[in-house]
């Protein structure tokens, strides 16, 4: 993977989107609930009554598809907020009459992976019943809401349930591919005391950490870093111009890993504060990233002089880490030009390869 791709991939990942909400309401077409709460992802509201002489809950879930052949799902995780081991009803279009199906998945760890097709299943809770319909739409679309209403008996002395909830873009046969990883889309979880309405939802990281976060690895990764290579890799063999490009790519590298480390540490802040939520592909190329432009900075204290036996390995091993591939090597080292000797004081072009990345 050639680093201008990397960096690239890290640029458009930093950015994210604020799902919009939409206040809940008690009141459907089909009944009128007690409780009602807005869930903290995708628009999405949860409407219920518990009734406690024979501890039956009634409830409402109203989402919206992102696809009109898409699918949204809600289910109950009896064990933690999360999505695997959830038991879940998801809602989509028929294939072959486009009439609107909700049939019962248990989620098993293999969803994770999906290397087969999700096979629908009995739910391991005690359902009742179940049914799901759209509003103000016969078909589903991108952006229609449908109501999955459900009703079933908890324990008693356990009214404080674990939902999930999530949508996807298509299925295939009938059944529901992996949804979109953004963080609303992993954050779709809340636990909910339906006795008492008491909500603990998926922690989420400030808006103002998020575009922090965004911004200083955009400026990092995405702009001043591979400027500063740019600057190495097109001005160093320039003799006109003297080690001037050596302090314009020194002085780049520097600032764009300054900022790339505090864009680092809030991304652990976030992490710390989201514990639950993983984003593994983002969180590996931004380690990935850190760790490259760490070594990079190693480089600088161990750089050997031009007539050093060892300067070919050194530039070797900057090249490869900073440009990701080995650069053919000069056969001699020994020969400088006017200017290019730090003997006397005098800068090196040959030797201050700064940081690169």
């Amino acid at each position: 993977m050639s680093p201008s791709f990397l960096l690239l991939l890290l640029f458009l990942l930093g950015f994210t989107t604020i799902p919009a909400t939409s206040r809940c309401t008690t009141a459907t077409f089909i009944k009128t609930y007690q409780k009602c709460v807005t869930l903290p992802t995708q628009g999405a509201s949860l409407a219920w009554t518990y009734h406690p002489f024979n501890a039956t809950l009634d409830l409402a879930f109203s989402g919206t598809f992102i696809s009109p052949s898409g699918w949204v799902a809600w289910g109950l995780n009896p064990d933690s907020p999360a999505m695997t081991g959830a038991h879940a009803l998801v809602a989509f279009p028929d294939p072959s009459s486009g009439s609107l199906l909700l049939l019962p998945f248990v989620l098993d760890p293999s969803v994770r992976i999906q290397n087969a097709p999700l096979v629908s299943r009995p739910l391991g809770l005690r359902l009742l019943s179940s049914s799901a319909v759209l509003r103000g739409s016969r078909s589903p679309s991108d952006g229609s809401a449908v109501l999955i209403f459900a009703t079933l008996r908890v324990s008693p002395n356990r009214t404080r349930l674990h939902h999930v909830w999530n949508r996807g873009l298509y299925v295939q046969g009938r059944s529901p591919t992996i949804h979109p990883t953004a963080p609303s889309d992993l954050a779709s979880r809340a636990t909910i005391d339906a006795a008492s309405t008491a909500t603990e939802t998926a922690p989420q990281a400030p808006d103002a950490l998020r575009s922090a976060h965004a911004a200083l690895n955009a400026a990092s990764w995405g702009l001043l870093l591979p400027a500063g290579v740019a600057v190495a890799r097109y001005l160093r063999h320039r003799a006109s111009r003297g080690p001037s490009w050596f302090y314009a790519h020194a002085a780049t590298q520097i600032a764009g890993l300054l900022l790339g480390t505090a864009g680092f540490a809030i991304g652990i802040v976030m992490g710390n504060r989201s514990r639950g939520v993983e984003h593994r592909l983002h969180r590996g190329l931004g380690v990935a990233a850190f760790v490259t432009a760490a070594l990079q900075s190693a480089a600088l204290l161990f750089q050997p002089k031009a007539t050093n036996r060892f300067r070919k390995y050194w530039k070797s091993y900057h090249h490869l880490v900073g440009y990701g591939y080995a650069e053919e090597e000069e056969t001699t080292t020994t020969t400088t030009r006017a200017g290019d000797s730090m003997e006397g004081g005098r800068a090196s072009s040959s030797q201050k390869q700064g940081l690169s990345f």
